[in-house]
């Protein structure tokens, strides 16, 4: 019966990942082609266009397949060496068909926020998510508590961070048929974002939780990316203060009293996962399995500009190296002068929160050529604007391929993204949900 039950789910996620195939292009799909519309996803996909010779307008968001492919198996490999189990932020892409992916690639499960985004991995059979905040709304974990209770296989984690927020959660859930995991999340440091500062208040939230029955405490996490100042002498010693609070839990028999499997010890954004291995590779023997999540989630497309300045591969090159992913399509509209040019790309189309766009490639009729003295020195909501050198040569209807800094706010603009061959063939379209 549990066979065919999990088979049985297995279809559903099947099922459900293929219907995104069947929904209709229409306008609400920024990009595409005019003539594309009333075709299903599935039914353009199959036709194989050309980006750039078969209808696709801009500004267009391509995302490289054999860029994304190689950024998932990077880091499966990096966690396998490092023995660390990984679950990616989902929020990154908000994409159904990226997680599965990501699980395919060896992920124990996908992070996320904010109860939306649990109720799209749920929507598309996401069985472990691991909630990196405090849920404490009533009608969320009236719903978490009801997918607990309908599904036997679906397990979820999520912080809490105070005796407040322990209260908040028990009253919202009694009754409930199944206790929601929680871990008790360590602030980075005092003025960073969420958590406990000190480690005898982390001891009284943990009472908290001990003292409900609809609550289980199943470890310890937080976010080594806040840390003040961050630097690796900074990032270290914090990281051992987290695996120092799970070993004192596990001493004063904080786990045992909850009935685990083992005990979950988190961490780790996309700019210090290798301090991270590092600490966690100290990690003292416990009296039950330790399951050290991974969280890093901007690996799957990186980028042009924040990440690939801090992402921990430029620390240690003998481990690899990810490969930004996406490009941004758009056309010079404009050429007032010699030193000034437009596209019609702006802040409704381009991640601009840490770093603006960086110009790349420019095609024309000639062909394509590296962006030589082009520049992006600002962004209107659907312009950027581009200076010149004499020598760039560029014209009004030429295409300007552009890196994008910031995956967290490059996918969150477009519902519909091209997975793009190197030859700008269209094998699929990503669908996001924000």
């Amino acid at each position: 019966m549990a066979a065919d039950s999990a088979d049985s789910a297995a279809g559903t996620v099947a099922e459900r990942l293929a219907a995104l195939a069947e929904e209709r292009v229409d306008h609400r799909f920024k990009g595409l082609p005019p003539d594309a519309d009333g075709l299903t996803v599935g039914e353009l996909a199959a036709q194989r266009r050309n980006l750039f010779t078969d209808g696709f307008t801009t500004p267009v968001l391509a995302l490289s397949a054999e860029r994304l492919e190689h950024n998932l198996r990077l880091m499966e490999t990096y966690t396998t060496r490092h023995g660390l189990s990984f679950a990616p932020h989902g929020k990154t892409s908000m994409a159904p068909q990226l997680f599965h992916r990501q699980i395919e690639h060896g992920a124990w499960g996908i992070t996320l926020a904010v109860p939306h985004q649990v109720r799209v991995a749920r929507a598309f059979g996401i069985q472990r998510v691991f909630l990196a905040n405090e849920l404490v709304d009533p009608a969320a974990l009236k719903w978490v508590s009801s997918q607990l209770a309908a599904d036997p296989a679906f397990q979820l984690i999520c912080y809490v961070d105070s005796v407040r927020g322990v209260e908040l959660m028990d009253a919202a859930l009694r009754g409930a048929a199944r206790p929601v995991d929680v871990v008790v999340e360590l602030a980075a440091g005092e003025g960073a974002r969420t958590g406990v500062r000190t480690e005898a208040e982390c001891a009284a939230v943990a009472d908290a939780v001990a003292a409900v029955d609809t609550l289980r405490l199943v470890g310890v996490a937080g976010y080594e990316g806040e840390v003040p100042d961050a630097n690796p002498e900074r990032v270290h010693a914090w990281l051992r203060r987290l695996v120092a609070l799970a070993a004192d839990f596990d001493k004063a028999g904080r786990f045992a009293e909850a009935g685990l499997d083992e005990i979950v010890v988190s961490a780790g954004g996309s700019a210090w996962f290798d301090a991270v291995a590092d600490v966690f590779a100290e990690l003292p023997e416990l009296s039950l399995p330790v399951l050290k999540l991974l969280r890093s989630g901007a690996y799957v497309s990186h980028d042009d500009g924040h990440y690939r300045k801090i992402t921990p591969f430029t620390r240690v090159p003998e481990e690899g190296a990810l490969h930004p992913a996406f490009r941004l399509w758009a056309q010079v509209v404009s050429r007032p002068s010699p030193e000034q040019a437009f596209v019609n790309a702006g802040k409704r189309d381009a991640a601009y929160d840490l770093d603006l766009p960086e110009v790349q490639v420019i095609r024309s009729d000639a062909g394509e050529r590296p962006a030589t003295g082009i520049t992006i020195t600002a962004l209107s909501d659907q312009h950027a604007w581009v200076r010149t050198a004499p020598e760039a040569d560029l014209q009004i209807g030429d295409w300007v391929g552009m890196g994008l800094s910031h995956p967290c706010t490059s996918f969150d603009k477009w519902q519909l993204i091209p997975l793009v061959e190197p030859d700008g063939t269209v094998v699929d379209y990503i669908r996001t949900y924000f």
